[in-house]
């Protein structure tokens, strides 16, 4: 049995969609078993009593808005957030999800679950709109400002591990995100970044790839420091959104635009499903002894079942083992 701990009250619209996200996912999974972290009153009126379900009550929440998130975590152990997270550095649970502030999520994570031994860095992972009929993972998006190009090297590892065992992927492509997908391009760290992926056999090494190309590329991983993917993934969005709403407007204005929104409506809505954060989940913090899946702040219940099941495959794939021992190797190598 998968056993997940759940952040019942991280969210926007906390616990209702979060609880209602559950009932989902132990209707299509058969597999799990939750234990959520919440108040329990509220909980109750969303929930549907089921025996994989245990519900412990941890009322309080970490703000959105918490301006002070480490202070916060050091000064409340009883938050549903640090309650959920300490459950996978006791052991009792092999994974956690929740909706809650970015920024606390990796802080909790690294001081209560911590990184693996011998991982250097630990990364945020979203997964990109399935466009050009694959989806592809972005990493670092905010983790950390900066890498070195062991981190990239380390972080590349584990994202193909994960792309293997959670997407099925058989033999991932890396592409190192650069200014030009010629050698030699970019800053020290990017070239010292190829160096070390070019020669690791952990790693299908594609070369560099320009950030146009990021939804056209053959690449099943693309990977660059954090303040880079930030402004890529956030870029990405603000064009998404600009692009939709150019097209209600225009569509709004024009008589013969109107007809032809009739005969594009279904590749619209296809479209509108694709760019959906729903569809995705959330984002996975690579690094980490334990998984570790941030759902959007935003989510619905079906985006957080989805939130739920990314995080049971990657305990079902044994991603964190696998990562172990690349990393038990790499420290035999330099004793």
């Amino acid at each position: 049995m998968i056993k997940l701990a759940i952040d019942a009250m991280g969210g926007d619209f906390a616990p209702e969609e979060i609880i209602k996200g559950i009932n989902l996912a132990i209707e299509e999974y058969d597999d799990i078993q939750l234990t959520v972290y919440g108040d329990e009153g509220k909980i109750a009126k969303f929930l549907i009593p089921n025996e994989r379900v245990m519900v412990i009550h941890a009322p309080d929440a970490i703000d959105m808005g918490e301006k002070d998130p480490i202070r916060e975590i050091r000064r409340n152990k009883e938050t549903s957030l640090v309650r959920a997270f300490q459950a996978v550095k006791d052991n009792e649970v092999q994974g956690a999800v929740t909706a809650g502030p970015t920024q606390a999520t990796i802080i909790a994570a690294h001081l209560i679950i911590r990184r693996l031994k011998g991982m250097k860095r630990a990364a945020l992972c979203p997964t990109l709109p399935n466009l050009g009929g694959k989806n592809r993972l972005l990493l670092d998006v905010g983790a950390n400002i900066e890498l070195r190009a062991e981190h990239i090297l380390q972080l590349s590892q584990f994202a193909s591990i994960y792309m293997r065992e959670v997407m099925q992927v058989h033999n991932p492509l890396v592409g190192l995100l650069n200014i030009g997908s010629e050698p030699g391009k970019g800053r020290e760290v990017d070239k010292e970044s190829f160096h070390l992926l070019s020669a690791d056999p952990n790693v299908n090494f594609y070369g560099n790839v320009e950030p146009k190309e990021m939804f056209t590329t053959n690449c099943d991983i693309l990977i660059t420091d954090g303040y880079t993917g930030n402004m890529i993934m956030k870029t990405s969005e603000g064009v998404a959104k600009a692009v939709g709403t150019y097209l209600k407007e225009s569509i709004s204005e024009s008589f013969k635009a109107k007809i032809g929104y009739l005969f594009m409506k279904d590749v619209f809505k296809d479209f509108k499903k694709i760019m959906s954060a729903d569809e995705i989940g959330g984002a996975t913090l690579f690094g980490v002894n334990g998984i570790v899946v941030k759902a959007h702040g935003s989510s619905t219940a079906f985006a957080f079942k989805n939130a739920i099941g990314k995080a049971r495959l990657a305990v079902k794939g044994r991603v964190i083992e696998k990562m172990e021992a690349i990393l038990s190797e790499m420290v035999e190598e330099n004793e």
